[in-house]
């Protein structure tokens, strides 16, 4: 169980990447006050939460709603995944962050960012319901469900603390510092986003 816990939550953190949002958030919030900022923060993890959550507890039943195995769903996530990693290993991933940001920046009427782009897609975005659901369906019974669910909560407890702290905490690390995990967690991505795959590929070819 254990090693379940800290699998997911290796997973969950590279994907949901707290030290990555945290530059984001700082500043999109950089002119809202200190009370704004916190309610902010806590509105966009309890959001990206339910959305998890909800994908977590009742993907596979969409799945078969919708006729796609669980073996081609690891699949496909797996191959997101990896396109995910590639970006991270390029920086392709921040850039296109902070482009998105900029653009929120540059709209005087878009005050709130909780829920968009903090909770989607930001947190709670393909890569994260992807790897939510991939976890879940290889976890059988209550105890290694209620693991994966675990190490979510304290990733996205995380990310609600790097969120809490993201403008001095920026301050302090610094951009080649954040590259250079940046591109270490999206090596180890890309080797979890392969195993997916491969695991899919043998179960649908035994």
């Amino acid at each position: 169980m254990l090693e379940l816990f800290i699998s997911a939550f290796i997973t969950f953190f590279v994907v949901i990447d707290p030290p990555g949002c945290a530059p984001i958030y700082a500043s999109l919030t950089k002119d809202a006050g200190k009370a704004d900022r916190r309610s902010m923060a806590l509105r966009a993890v309890v959001i990206a939460t339910l959305i998890l959550l909800i994908f977590a507890l009742f993907g596979e039943q969409l799945l078969g709603a919708l006729g796609i195995s669980l073996d081609s769903f690891r699949i496909a996530g797996g191959i997101m995944l990896f396109l995910i990693a590639l970006d991270m290993v390029f920086e392709k991933r921040t850039e296109r962050r902070e482009a998105r940001a900029q653009e929120i920046i540059e709209t005087p009427e878009v005050e709130d960012v909780s829920v968009f782009p903090m909770a989607m897609p930001m947190i709670a975005g393909p890569g994260s319901i992807a790897t939510v659901m991939l976890l879940m369906s290889k976890s059988e019974g209550i105890e290694r469900s209620a693991a994966v669910l675990s190490a979510l909560g304290a990733v996205l407890l995380l990310t609600l603390l790097a969120l809490l702290v993201a403008g001095p905490m920026m301050k302090r690390l610094g951009t080649r510092i954040e590259t250079v995990i940046t591109r270490l967690l999206g090596v180890l991505l890309a080797a979890l986003a392969a195993q997916f795959v491969i695991d899919g590929l043998r179960a649908s070819f035994p």
